[in-house]
């Protein structure tokens, strides 16, 4: 039997644990050679999870016992749903916790009328741009690319992200 896993708005009192989340769920990372260093990189902070879940658009999967499992945090941005990070711990990767995190993003995007659900991620890595393809998102190419977009990119690449594997992606919600 599955344990059971609930999605939730995320807490004040979750920030403290998003971190590990994230430090977990960036394992991953370690069986892609060129990438291994994000498993040690730094992650998001409690403070900043903390001014996130304030603006009232994070959320949690959290296990029987209401443990956090896994996290969804993003910020409005105009008229967009940035998704900022989107992180499930290593031991429960695959078990659709994800999806349902995102699923959950994308209907409160719905009701607050936003247009569009944004966020920068990996082309070629299976759990970031194919996954995110899943839902309808797109690759952003050239022009596409706003402003907003465009600094967060070279942001990441200015922290060591190989600039030539991140991209842009967008879902439109109209």
């Amino acid at each position: 039997m599955k344990p059971m896993i609930t999605i939730r708005p995320a807490r004040a009192g979750d920030a403290d644990v998003l971190p590990d989340i994230e430090q977990s769920a960036g394992l991953a990372f370690r069986a892609i050679p060129e990438l291994a260093w994000l498993a040690d990189g730094d992650n998001v902070s409690a403070e900043r999870q903390r001014a996130l879940i304030a603006e009232g658009a994070c959320w949690v999967a959290a296990d029987d016992q209401d443990r956090p499992v896994g996290f969804l945090s993003a910020g409005l941005e105009g008229f967009a749903l940035h998704i900022w990070e989107l992180d499930v711990r290593l031991d429960r990767q695959g078990s659709g916790i994800g999806s349902a995190l995102l699923e959950r993003a994308i209907k409160d995007a719905r009701r607050r009328g936003l247009a569009v659900l944004t966020l920068t991620t990996f082309r070629d890595v299976a759990w970031n741009a194919p996954f995110y393809r899943k839902f309808g998102f797109r690759i952003l190419e050239g022009a596409e690319v706003d402003e907003r977009l465009s600094g967060l990119l070279s942001s990441e690449a200015e922290h060591g992200m190989p600039l030539d594997r991140r991209c842009a992606m967008k879902l439109d919600l109209g």
